[in-house]
């Protein structure tokens, strides 16, 4: 058998094992497992086995990943994301739509302290849903806006897979995180600006809020300071080159300890389930790791990766093209997978390939960089598109009163501004680089 028929089963197998609901880890494993077996021997494989897990999982970056997750749970339960709602709601709530507009302005506060999409859509769920649903705001557009404005939590730094992405193409994480801030800024304003046009064409769809007098609104405000002043400190200490982001990720999870515990919203039982939510979470995530390792390292052996790379250098169309190729390619998978396994299956393979093109003139870091950003907003969209958007399946886990397809109506405004977006970032690079040429001289 040939190492491209033992390739082509290896994706045959992990794909079936999907379908069948296997768990990630051990749908891109076993097939990894078995593909490495049939192209060397027994005594190799269990080699491979033996080291690479401790290779991959000594490796001190990784560590930046549980210290954002744990980041983020000390926020949840500390009850940050309570006030970043309120204090947003408290300046804007008064106008039509302004409560979906408050959920999206604090998802985009709370993704500057957790890093995870899912997580950011779950927790602002829990507390903007009961408050819009009070104020008669309509199930699809609650339901759609927090969805979508989940998907902040991994465009705003800290973002976990654009974290896992430096470390797969080996690029410096700083510069990742400041070529995402613009960006991210920009999905906040277009999705801000989706409200206020669906407000507009259907007013039914949101209610007004009674204003609050600025005395209230000012109280509200005061009371994200401990958000503020941590990321401040997060990203002005690894901006200022005080500290690397690694350690820039233990002081943001210990200054969020502390606020949580200083505001008395922190007990014992909510630190316990912190520390639980971030073991679970990277339990899951380094089992995602090993199953890719494993899959990867046959796929090198089968020079699959290295082929593709020639074959698309080759190719007789535009560069942008094959990249805009690549970036859909990872929307359909986000139909099956969730975004931190497409990044470590297809990375590895892609990479390759999309540094061999010339595009516009980038430079390889440049050039990786922006590549990164291209598939961190392509697998935003993926979280939110039909048929298997996993934000929107978590949202209407919690909003249980609101159908999915109500909720997939509402999202497809969001996702036309999300593919301009998409578009005008493809186009010019500068939109993500220029921040990182401004603070990387």
């Amino acid at each position: 058998m040939t190492p491209t028929m033992v390739g082509l089963l290896m994706f045959s197998g992990m794909l079936v094992m999907m379908a069948l609901r296997v768990p990630i880890a051990a749908a891109m494993f076993i097939p990894g497992a078995l593909g490495y077996w049939a192209l060397t021997s027994d005594m190799a494989l269990l080699n491979q086995l033996k080291g690479a897990p401790v290779a991959r999982l000594s490796v001190y970056d990784l560590s930046v990943i549980p210290l954002f997750l744990l980041m983020g749970q000390f926020a949840t339960q500390g009850g940050l994301s309570r006030d970043l709602f309120k204090a947003a709601a408290a300046f804007v709530g008064h106008i039509r739509g302004g409560l979906a507009m408050a959920a999206i302005l604090a998802a985009a506060a709370f993704g500057a302290v957790c890093g995870s999409s899912v997580a950011t859509s779950a927790t602002i769920t829990q507390v903007a849903y009961p408050e819009m649903k009070a104020n008669g705001y309509h199930g699809r557009l609650s339901t759609a806006a927090l969805a979508c404005g989940g998907t902040l939590g991994i465009l705003i730094p800290p973002s976990v897979p654009l974290v896992v992405y430096a470390i797969l193409t080996e690029q410096n994480v700083a510069k990742l995180f400041a070529a995402a801030f613009v960006p991210g800024l920009i999905a906040m304003g277009g999705y801000l600006l989706v409200i206020a046009i669906v407000c507009r064409f259907r007013p039914e769809l949101a209610t007004p809020s009674a204003p609050l007098a600025w005395s209230a609104r000012w109280a509200a405000l005061f009371n994200i300071w401990p958000i503020v002043l941590i990321f401040l400190a997060v990203f002005g200490g690894i901006y200022g080159g005080v500290f690397s982001p690694t350690e820039g990720a233990a002081v943001g999870t210990v200054g969020t300890f502390l606020a949580g515990v200083l505001r008395r919203e922190l007990d014992r039982a909510g630190i316990v389930r912190s520390f639980m939510g971030m073991a679970e979470t990277s339990a899951m995530v380094f089992m995602i790791f090993l199953g890719a390792d494993m899959m990867n390292a046959a796929l090198a052996l089968t020079q699959m990766p290295a082929a593709l790379a020639q074959w698309v250098s080759h190719l007789p169309v535009s560069p942008l093209l094959i990249v805009g190729g690549v970036l859909a390619m990872y929307v359909v998978l986000g139909c099956v997978m969730d975004e931190l396994s497409m990044l470590l299956l297809t990375i590895p393979v892609i990479f390759p390939a999309v540094m061999g093109l010339p595009l516009m003139g980038l430079g390889a870091e440049d050039k990786a960089i922006w590549f990164g950003i291209l598939v961190l907003m392509t697998v935003g969209i993926g979280l939110v598109a039909p048929p298997v958007g996993l934000n929107v399946y978590v949202v209407n886990g919690i909003a249980r009163d609101v159908s999915m397809n109500e909720t997939y109506k509402g999202v497809f405004p969001f996702l036309a501004s999300d593919v301009l977006r998409l578009l005008a970032m493809l186009v010019f690079p500068s939109m993500s680089l220029g921040l990182v040429a401004l603070l990387f001289k």
